[in-house]
């Protein structure tokens, strides 16, 4: 079965590819089965957003479809950049501007007042439409430099509790982050679920 991922972006559809290993199942990026106008992510929160990635995808290739949002939520900057994370300073995905501006806003914050999440959520739309939701979300802080080459986005400033606190998730393997990242933690879930309703199925038939 082939599965369209709303996205063009090769860190995040290998990682769903990793995580959802079901047999006879492909991901397939936007760009090898459709082009058409991308919808406008104008949602309040991450499920409205992922949910509008996800209809839109199903809606023009009539594939089951996964789509993700996620970003980073900053309790001092009570919950920014959130939906606005890829685009916070300005320009969509310029990731050294993103992160030059949320430490600026930060400046004299102390730590204990630094703390942050990433949160992502999935929405997976099946052949009949039918919807499942899935969320992830992984603790940390706000570091006050850049650090590490690994990883994207936010990264480099970001330092998940599940490492002490002392490390970026920019200074960790691909391998390492996906097995605590939100979007690992999310794409976790999900199998849990289609695999609990694949097994529903099967007593029921």
């Amino acid at each position: 079965m082939q599965v369209v991922v709303a996205s063009n972006n090769a860190h995040k559809i290998q990682e769903i590819r990793t995580a959802l290993d079901f047999p006879g199942w492909e991901f397939v990026p936007l760009k090898a089965v459709a082009s058409y106008p991308e919808p406008e992510e104008d949602g309040e929160t991450f499920l409205d957003n992922a949910r509008i990635k996800a209809r839109a995808a199903h809606e023009a290739t009539g594939m089951p479809a996964l789509a993700d949002d996620s970003g980073l939520v900053v309790d001092a900057l009570d919950g920014a950049p959130g939906v606005r994370s890829a685009r916070f300073a300005g320009d969509h995905g310029d990731d050294g501007a993103n992160n030059r501006l949320l430490l600026e806003m930060l400046d004299g914050v102390p730590d204990e007042q630094r703390t942050a999440r990433f949160v992502s959520v999935l929405v997976f739309i099946d052949a009949d439409g039918a919807e499942t939701v899935a969320r992830g979300t992984v603790e940390g802080h706000i570091g006050y430099t850049e650090v590490g080459d690994e990883g994207f986005g936010y990264d480099p400033i970001f330092h998940p509790d599940v490492f002490g606190g002392t490390i970026t998730m920019a200074q960790v393997s691909m391998e390492q982050k996906n097995a605590v990242s939100h979007r690992g933690n999310a794409l976790r879930n999900l199998k849990e679920q289609l695999l609990a309703m694949a097994d529903s199925h099967l007593r029921s038939s």
